[in-house]
């Protein structure tokens, strides 16, 4: 991950265990995730027990949900509700900053 545009001190946080490249912060009710994905990464649908919203920071999330595509570029955010089936696509280099809220 040393490649990844975030600073040396985020690149240092643990590893995320999971199908991304990520580093993981944990926060009381809260996982904050900083992803990279190369250009060509697909993420098939999948659902989440956590109410997930995150911005880009570099490149495009094509998000997909209830079959329809909403892209995201650079300073855009994105929510999703707990449970909330969804898939993803990544035609370019992209990095988002991920915010996974614990159920309420």
């Amino acid at each position: 991950m040393s490649d990844l545009p975030f600073p040396a001190r985020i690149r240092a946080l643990t590893p995320f265990e999971g199908p991304f490249d990520a580093r993981q912060l944990r926060a009381s009710g809260c996982e904050v995730l900083f992803a990279s994905y190369p250009a060509g990464t697909t993420i098939e649908p999948h659902t989440h027990p956590t109410e997930n919203c995150g911005v880009i920071t570099r490149g495009e999330l094509i998000l997909i949900r209830r079959g329809e595509e909403e892209r995201y570029g650079i300073g855009e955010w994105y929510q999703l509700r707990p449970g909330e089936q969804h898939a993803a696509r990544f035609e370019v280099e992209t990095s988002e900053i991920e915010f996974w809220f614990e159920p309420v």
